[in-house]
């Protein structure tokens, strides 16, 4: 396969969605170079309980994605209930108040199609448990433009549809069990000394 080298990590995720990223984000490093982008399908007026929950488990910082806030290593960054995240050029977060789009706001199409553009080969896209397609079509934008498609073992999800969704459009993404993604994400960030995000602690 060669040494690709990764610069960021976008995740969608729906039902049963708290438990898969209790279960996955407290087993990152707090060395983990590279910054995370999760989607999880939430109700509008949920508040930023998860982030703060999260953070309180984790080895990384987690926390919710502002608007105009950098992309930093050692960070999961959650979209805000009621706001789609996107990234734009200069590897910042944007959010919008567009409307839905299958169904979901916020979706993970858009924040996978928007990383793609951005990141190319350099990007790792994870579709975990979820009740919906949302994220396939953004998976499959990842894979045309090089990048690493990574989709939770149906078997394993609360919720297969959103991985079976996936896996129909980019059916040559790497399947793997929950319990395996925290190890594999580390291993596939081994060869980022090259990558963006190094040079910041110079």
């Amino acid at each position: 396969m060669g040494s690709a080298s990764y610069d960021a990590v976008v995740i969608g995720v729906s039902a049963g969605g708290l438990q898969a990223l209790k279960t996955f984000l407290p087993a990152l490093p707090a060395s983990f170079p590279l910054p995370l982008a999760i989607v999880q399908h939430t109700g509008e007026h949920s508040g930023s309980f998860t982030a703060e929950y999260l953070n309180t488990l984790s080895n990384i910082t987690v926390k919710e994605a502002e608007d105009k806030e950098p992309l930093q290593a050692c960070h999961a960054y959650l979209a805000p209930a009621g706001y789609h995240l996107l990234i734009e050029p200069d590897k910042i977060f944007s959010l919008s108040v567009d409307g839905r789009v299958n169904y979901c706001c916020p979706s993970v199409d858009v924040l996978f199609e928007s990383a793609a553009d951005v990141f190319r080969a350099s990007l790792i896209g994870v579709v975990l448990t979820g009740a919906n397609r949302d994220g396939a079509q953004g998976l499959a934008t990842i894979r045309k433009y090089g990048g690493k498609a990574i989709i939770q073992n149906p078997e394993t999800a609360e919720s297969p549809a959103m991985p079976k969704a996936a896996f129909a459009l980019t059916p040559d993404a790497e399947m793997v069990h929950l319990e395996q993604l925290a190890s594999l994400l580390v291993q596939l960030s081994q060869s980022h000394e090259r990558g963006l995000y190094a040079n910041q602690h110079r």
